[in-house]
């Protein structure tokens, strides 16, 4: 059994394994899912292996904000969520928009 500290809590938790192998995976699923969003919307200049963890949307990746509402639209669509105007204006980076996804999963 592996043990697993989670960020923001004063305890941990006993995760078996297989089901944290099972977790990383969903992470790289919505990740990759999320990338293949993004990539629709990178202008010519930014190549999609740009596309990293910490980019940000606007500086690093040069979205411009009328794309940056597609990408909540799209990904509102292909994980089944809501983002809300404070979601947007929280979505600055890859790992934002990552944050916010799990936030709004773990709701439903």
């Amino acid at each position: 059994m592996l043990v697993l500290f989670l960020k923001n809590t004063n305890y941990q938790k006993r995760i078996p394994k297989g089901i944290l192998n099972d977790f990383n995976m969903l992470k790289e699923e919505k990740y990759k899912k999320l990338k293949d969003i993004v990539k629709i919307y990178l202008p010519e200049d930014v190549a999609v292996k740009d596309i990293e963890q910490n980019s940000y949307f606007m500086n690093d990746l040069n979205i411009n904000s009328a794309n940056l509402v597609d990408i909540v639209l799209d990904v509102e669509d292909a994980f089944d969520i809501r983002l809300e105007n404070e979601d947007m204006e929280k979505m600055q980076t890859v790992n934002d928009a990552m944050a916010i996804i799990d936030a709004k999963l773990a709701q439903d």
